[in-house]
């Protein structure tokens, strides 16, 4: 059967929303065809819809959520960061200095050479986040655009292929590495080398339980991103390394959502404000300054990675006045031009105390905040599978209660495209699809006749859609704002 459907695979590349689309026309009928001839149970669940790839935008996306030109792969490697802070060591042992190696497992997508019929499509795997410490913990996977370990697209003879930014995706806590495949798949397919951590955030089960991780998450959210950062721009000196020779290490991009925001604003530049509340539980020798292991910047690993060119947060953990933990003039060292998204009714991180005063302490950079309003937290991982949609406590880790979360992921696609294309590849038209003509979408102006129908076009910000947020269909861009500010602003 993965032949049949594959065949048709090195034209997906011009439209991979046909081809899927054509390729799940034929397993059902295959599969009804199946369960008629057997009598059979087998049938029934065969001919169940294949889910679409979180990373194919649905048709009333923005115009830069699709899919790019480039077949993707992706491949795994595990990295081990030596001798790191073992915090419920620390703990049981009344803060005496513990250290363990850290094994990090790293998803890296990437444009590569067209597949051949008989490659097959990823699956991801992952478990319900409310079923981790259940008895029977439930499995879930959901399908992907990439070929694992496909062959990385390489100079072609006679032409010049231009090296692709590199850009870090780090989760939120009780994440994993491939919990924002919607982006990291649909960013590669566009000409980047997308890696994502899964930091593997410890399970619990009581308050305990829950401290002692947590605590683990703000000692290591970082200082893994940082490691990681440096191991990847090593493997741009190795010249027998075929991925590490398509990536650029002079354009750099991070991307974190919540507790991966929170470690990606100290990995850009802003050391930690010992005295927030937020460490009074961290053993004075991980915050010491002073101390080799410290959770602080590392000066000199920041002079290896310091061509991060783009910063992305999505609702980024920290800058709530309980947990605050940057102080003002720390937050204006960072230099690098930020989108940082939110939900103005975000409960978890707050808007107006947290994300907000985020976005308007960071004076030293260039940015633009994108607010869905009317969303909460959950703004930034993959849609709930199929597994998670009658049980509210599964749901709700993935689920908006108003947006629909194919939507919020489309809209992620394009703006946070536009930004890297500007910052990472100097596209510098990519900027009218950021400074746009309205705060406020609602306020946007598309004329037209009465009974006019736009036809599925895009607003071009020229001419009669130049009151009209750029990449949007007419009537389409509801809900959202876009606030800017320069730097010194």
């Amino acid at each position: 059967m993965h032949s049949l459907l594959l065949i048709h695979l090195p034209r997906y590349v011009k439209n991979r929303v046909s081809c899927f689309r054509f390729a799940a026309t034929i397993f059902i009928a295959v599969a009804a065809n199946l369960g008629a001839s057997t009598g059979s149970t087998i049938g029934t669940a065969l001919a169940a819809p294949l889910q679409t790839p979180y990373s194919i935008p649905p048709s009333d996306a923005p115009e830069l959520a699709k899919v790019g030109p480039h077949a993707i792969g992706v491949r795994t490697i595990t990295l081990t960061d030596p001798d790191q802070p073992d915090i419920p060591k620390m703990v049981k042992t009344f803060g005496i200095a513990s250290k363990s190696d850290r094994v990090l497992k790293v998803e890296i997508w990437y444009p590569a050479v067209l597949p051949k019929p008989d490659a097959v499509i990823v699956s991801y795997k992952a478990v319900l986040p409310r079923a981790k410490n259940a008895i029977n913990a439930i499995e879930f996977s959901y399908p992907g655009i990439a070929i694992r370990d496909a062959t990385p697209l390489p100079a072609l003879p006679g032409k010049s292929l231009q090296p692709f930014p590199l850009v870090l995706v780090s989760h939120g806590f009780g994440g994993w590495g491939t919990f924002m495949s919607y982006l990291t798949e649909n960013l590669a397919s566009k000409g980047y080398v997308v890696a994502a951590i899964d930091h593997a955030d410890a399970p619990f089960t009581d308050g305990n339980g829950f401290a002692l991780s947590f605590g683990s998450t703000l000692v290591h959210r970082a200082r893994d991103q940082q490691y990681v950062l440096e191991q990847l721009l090593a493997m741009t000196k190795n010249s027998d390394d075929a991925l590490g020779r398509i990536i650029d290490p002079a354009a750099v991009g991070v991307i974190g959502y919540s507790m991966g925001g929170f470690g990606a604003l100290t990995t850009a530049g802003a050391g930690y404000d010992a005295a927030s509340p937020t460490f009074k539980q961290i053993p004075a020798a991980v915050m010491a300054p002073q101390t080799a292991g410290n959770m602080q910047f590392d000066e000199a690993r920041k002079a290896r990675i310091k061509n991060i060119k783009a910063l992305v947060l999505i609702a980024p953990w920290g800058g709530q006045p309980a947990n605050r933990a940057w102080t003002a003039s720390s937050l204006q060292s960072i230099l690098t031009p930020t989108l940082l998204v939110v939900g103005d009714q975000d409960d978890i991180v707050e808007y107006e105390q947290g994300v907000k005063y985020l976005f308007q302490a960071m004076m030293g950079a260039s940015r633009e905040m994108l607010v869905y309003q009317n969303a909460r937290h959950n703004i930034g991982g993959n849609p709930p599978p199929p597994e998670a949609l009658d049980d509210f406590s599964s749901r709700e880790y993935y689920d908006e209660p108003v947006w629909r979360k194919d939507r919020i992921n489309a809209i992620n696609q394009h703006f946070m495209t536009a930004f890297l294309d500007f910052h990472l590849k100097g596209i510098n038209t990519r900027s009218t699809y950021l400074q746009l003509p309205t705060v406020k979408a609602n306020d946007a102006k598309w004329p037209t006749a009465f009974g006019q129908n736009a036809g599925a076009s895009f607003a071009t910000g020229i001419d009669e859609t130049a009151q009209y947020w750029r990449g949007f269909q007419r009537r389409w861009a509801l809900g959202l704002e876009m606030h800017h500010k320069k730097a010194g602003e």
